[in-house]
């Protein structure tokens, strides 16, 4: 039995380790992920050291049942626990955990290599390589991340191909061609806008940047010293089990008037998130991700203090703007990009030139329009299907994905980001290896009742050939 995890950042490291095992007749685990990014992902392979957590290192363990395994693996002390360190050290625990688990285990393979197809082959799988190889697997899990940046609706061909649009801010270290007194837009105003501040603030740009969103809503801060969790009222768990975005709302509302910190409430809320979205109709997640989803975004995905100081530091003396707006046009006109933003609620559209214009909208999990070739073959196959409302892929209560059908694809997994359309809160470490556990356990099971069916059906092939 071979279980093929591709992709090989957060999620598919988590999980690779958590299916290492010694013990004999324990399932060949193969991890299949790109070379510069194995097992850092594109989120701790790509940072720099000005990028730190977002979450607090006594937290950040990537076993559920370990959670200060990072702080422990740092040696840190009560008050280190409580820091927010740079997500480069992250990175490098945990390649040092898949290390020590491809060392120790006698199933763990790695191949650092692209998977660009996956076949279905009688009961199992083929996995197509970018160097032509392929190999069979009888299941496959898909921990492929966010998928590829698109290019922003209103980029002009010729700007698009210009080095003055920025569709991925860190590849190429393409933010280092930026001259200090270039003027930037940023286009998107959460976590990514956020990175991308702080690596200009540190390379000591002096032009001015404007960044823009549909909200004008950037992240909020942590607070220095984490509060203590809130006990949710009656009113709440109410709301959480009506199915009623409106009353949740409204319950939330009315509990932050009256909570020491508006971050205990977020925080509260949660453990609860993902049962309450599963129980959501279409019609009111998509009412969700029109009106409130930048707001909770913003609360609940909160920036390093330190972080929050750069952006309000530069806030305040002008430097950076930061609008709700949208970007209709953008081409390139002589040495400038020559952008048309209309802010929100006006009619009127302005005329601004820019030097960079720079993508920063954060994770895409839309895998109608993704360029992302595994992605793209799998939709063509009809072994995935998109999740309606751009959110990734449709999976069973299993995270077996769905085909163009609807029906479950048998030992077709997924694991990570492209999960929210079921969880919706599936994108930080706490959730990622709570899912990467169950996962775990839900493979192994698999494992142990395909070898009964296997051992079944052989000794029923012995017993009529002996004639009994």
């Amino acid at each position: 039995m071979r279980i093929t995890i591709v992709g090989a950042g957060f999620s598919g490291s988590a999980l690779a380790t958590q299916l290492a095992s010694t013990e004999e007749g324990a399932p060949e685990v193969c991890l299949v992920g790109v070379g510069d990014t194995f097992a850092r992902g594109v989120a701790y392979g790509q940072a720099r050291p000005e990028h730190l957590l977002n979450v607090r290192a006594g937290l950040l363990g990537t076993h559920p049942d370990r959670p200060d395994d990072f702080a422990t693996w740092l040696s840190l002390g009560l008050r280190g626990r409580d820091e927010f360190l740079p997500r480069v050290a992250y990175g490098d625990y945990l390649a040092e955990r898949l290390r020590e688990a491809h060392e120790a285990a006698g199933n763990l393979s790695l191949v650092r290599q692209e998977a660009i197809a996956i076949s279905r082959v009688g009961e199992g799988y083929r996995v197509h390589l970018d160097d032509g190889g392929y190999f069979a697997s009888d299941r496959v899990v898909l921990a492929l991340g966010a998928l590829p940046p698109q290019r922003l609706a209103g980029i002009g061909p010729r700007l698009a191909q210009s080095p003055r649009y920025i569709g991925w801010p860190w590849q190429d270290n393409a933010l280092e061609r930026i001259e200090a007194d270039a003027r930037v837009l940023i286009v998107g105003t959460g976590l990514t806008m956020a990175d991308v501040v702080a690596t200009l603030a540190a390379r000591g740009h002096r032009g001015g940047l404007t960044a823009i969103s549909r909200h004008g809503l950037p992240p909020r801060a942590h607070a220095a010293v984490p509060g203590p969790a809130i006990e949710l009222p009656p009113s709440i768990r109410h709301a959480l089990g009506g199915r009623d975005l409106r009353a949740l709302l409204a319950a939330v509302r009315s509990l932050v008037h009256v909570a020491p910190d508006w971050r205990s409430v977020v925080d509260g809320l949660r453990p609860h998130t993902q049962a309450f979205w599963r129980s959501l109709p279409d019609a009111q997640r998509a009412r969700f991700l029109r009106h409130l989803r930048s707001h909770w975004e913003a609360a609940r995905h909160r920036i390093a203090p330190r972080v929050a100081e750069v952006l309000a530091s530069l806030q305040a003396s002008g430097q950076l703007q930061v609008r709700a707006a949208r970007l209709l046009r953008a081409g390139l006109r002589a040495r400038a990009a020559e952008v048309l933003l209309r802010g929100r609620g006006q009619v009127q559209a302005d005329v601004v030139q820019y030097d960079y214009v720079i993508r920063a909208t954060g994770l895409d999990t839309d895998i109608v329009r993704t360029t992302h070739p595994l992605v793209s073959h799998l939709l063509d196959a009809g072994l995935v299907v998109a999740d309606p409302h751009g959110l990734g892929v449709e999976v069973g209560d299993d995270l077996q994905v769905r085909d163009r059908h609807g029906a479950p694809v048998r030992g077709l997994y997924c694991l990570g980001p492209l999960l929210r359309g079921r969880l919706w809160e599936i994108t930080a470490v706490p959730e990622l290896r709570v899912a990467a556990a169950a996962l775990a356990a839900t493979l192994r099971a698999d494992t142990r009742s395909s070898v009964r069916r296997t051992g079944d059906g052989l000794a029923r092939e012995l017993l009529l050939s002996a004639g009994l």
